[in-house]
């Protein structure tokens, strides 16, 4: 079972920026709760300045898992999002998959 510690510690994140990189750790591993967390932190600029293209990026990654909230959180964002906003969260988007892609052979 993963270690949710973190989310209780969201509420101090607006005051202690330290503790966005620990919720940043875990969404990087793929833990939806804290994807749905980092997602709140970069909406809200708790710990860091409001990024709704990064917010947006990390609630679509916790929707993909099956957090309802997130899609929620997420369609508020998405109606605040400028154009460009929503450009910079699709580049994120490709970007985060882009590693995964399959190879392809040199010839």
């Amino acid at each position: 079972m993963a270690d949710n510690s973190y989310l209780k510690d969201l509420i101090l994140l607006r005051n202690d920026p330290a503790k966005v990189a620990r919720v940043r750790e875990a969404a990087e591993r793929g833990e939806m709760d804290a994807q749905y967390a980092l997602g709140l932190i970069y909406a809200e600029g708790r710990g860091v300045e409001i990024d709704l293209a990064r917010a947006h990026f990390w609630l679509s990654l916790a929707i993909a898992q099956g957090d309802t909230d997130a899609d929620l959180l997420r369609n508020i964002i998405g109606s605040q999002m400028s154009d460009a906003e929503f450009a910079a969260a699709k580049a994120l988007a490709l970007a985060h998959r882009a590693p995964h892609a399959v190879p392809t052979t040199k010839h």
